[in-house]
């Protein structure tokens, strides 16, 4: 979760005060904002003389690459280690139940919304020395988070991901799916910003347009609080933000409990 109350590590899965202006988002997909004319992308070659000038009876308007932004998700990870990673969730379960839980949380997630052609998928780690780590399928892309707290973690993701709207995600919220992802960049397209909220004061997913400018939405924000989310509306305020449906981080036994019920295989009876 992304923020929320104290325990968890800084960037995980999934208080409402703020003067932005909210509205419901509805089912969609990754987003184009760099529009696609008439003239095909890639247009024949042109002739040209002897002497290095365009041949008579050729164009000569200057060719333009026109660029398409592509839609990027990001998920926010940490090395699978235990003492590392869901401490909170340690506490109740103990240190290798919650690695494991985390580990195979972060594996699904990255399973299940990284083969999506709808978006670019990307692992942001930390520590940044285990970028490499063979915790995760090599296949998927991975940036180091950098230094300083997930405030500016975040704010330095949002300012160096590639062109194009963008969504972060934690990795502790196992009941993200892809028509979240997909209603959260349809979102986008006619909103400023978009979160999806956790029951506990923080969020799961937060996305950005980052066009025409850059927002500055992580500063001063109490992060692993009930305060988190409501910080971050306030830092857009002024700004068109929209709210997805809440899903629950996986923070204690409890909610633990409550996702293992809710994606138990089922068994005929015999």
């Amino acid at each position: 979760m992304i923020g929320g109350r104290a325990g968890r590590s800084g960037a995980g899965a999934p208080g409402r005060a703020a003067g932005a202006r909210i509205a419901d988002a509805r089912i969609g997909v990754g987003i184009r904002i760099a529009s696609l004319a008439a003239r095909p992308l890639s247009p024949r070659p042109r002739r040209v003389a002897g002497d290095g000038s365009i041949a008579q009876g050729e164009s000569r308007e200057p060719l333009v690459r026109r660029q398409v932004y592509r839609s990027t998700l990001v998920m926010m990870v940490r090395a699978p280690r235990a003492g590392r990673v869901k401490t909170r969730l340690a506490r109740d379960v103990g240190a290798i139940s919650a690695t494991a839980f985390y580990r195979q949380s972060s594996l699904t997630l990255a399973a299940r919304l990284g083969r999506d052609p709808r978006w670019r998928f990307l692992l942001a780690v930390t520590p940044d020395s285990d970028v490499v780590s063979s915790a995760w399928p090599h296949r998927v892309p991975r940036l180091p988070q950098g230094r300083g707290d997930l405030g500016g973690r975040l704010q330095r993701l949002s300012a160096t991901a590639p062109a194009g709207p963008l969504l972060v995600i934690g990795s502790d919220s196992p009941a993200i799916e892809p028509r979240h992802i997909a209603r959260a960049f349809k979102a986008l397209g006619r909103s400023d910003a978009v979160i999806g909220p956790a029951p506990d004061g923080g969020y799961w997913l937060i996305g950005l347009k980052r066009l025409p400018r850059l927002l500055r939405p992580f500063v001063n924000v109490r992060w692993s609080s009930a305060d988190t989310l409501s910080d971050t509306l306030a830092n857009l305020d002024g700004c068109r933000v929209e709210l997805l449906e809440p899903l629950e981080d996986i923070d204690d036994a409890t909610s633990l409990a409550r996702s293992e019920g809710r994606h138990a295989r089922r068994v005929p009876c015999r």
